[in-house]
């Protein structure tokens, strides 16, 4: 089974988005969502949960979780979402390298190849030592109003879905 870990900086919005939209689409997936400096055990913001009902989404449970090694070691991917969070992992997890790229990356490039497994496509990206280019970045929408949140959650919705394929043809 594949996993998939998003992560983001606080694990209260962008990658508590990512894995609420990643968990209703591909249940047959392990999705795990955390975050580069987080404060461990907080709900997600106001924000990201009135985004996410928008969506017909739910995560009740959701709370904030700092990365950690296990994370990293059962991630079949990890989709970040701007550069401080590769900087972060090329320095504290430089093992993960090569199944981490963006989200924006992921969803462009990902389905591509002949490859029948995820962990396999991820590998042949050849993600170790790319560059984080400027249009990969999803912007943090932290200290923006509900509806800066509601357009964080659609493009990483639109994000997800283009990955959504790659999973279904796991065997």
């Amino acid at each position: 089974m594949s996993t998939v870990l998003f992560l983001c900086t606080g694990n209260a919005a962008r990658s508590v988005m990512g894995a609420s939209i990643m968990r209703e689409r591909t249940p047959w997936v392990h999705v795990e969502s955390a975050g580069t400096h987080s404060i461990p055990g907080l709900p997600m913001s106001v924000r990201t949960r009135r985004a996410l009902e928008g969506l017909g989404l739910a995560d009740p449970d959701h709370r904030s979780k700092q990365v950690d090694q296990a994370m990293i070691d059962r991630a079949s991917l990890i989709a970040i979402f701007e550069p401080m969070h590769l900087t972060y992992l090329r320095r504290n997890h430089p093992e993960c390298l090569a199944r981490t790229a963006s989200l924006p990356r992921f969803a462009r490039d990902l389905g591509s190849g002949s490859a029948s497994t995820v962990a396999t496509r991820v590998a042949d990206l050849g993600l170790v030592g790319e560059p984080f280019e400027a249009w990969e970045e999803v912007v943090d929408p932290a200290g923006g109003e509900v509806d800066v949140f509601v357009d964080s959650a659609r493009q990483i919705q639109a994000l997800v879905s283009k990955i959504e394929p790659a999973f279904g043809v796991e065997s």
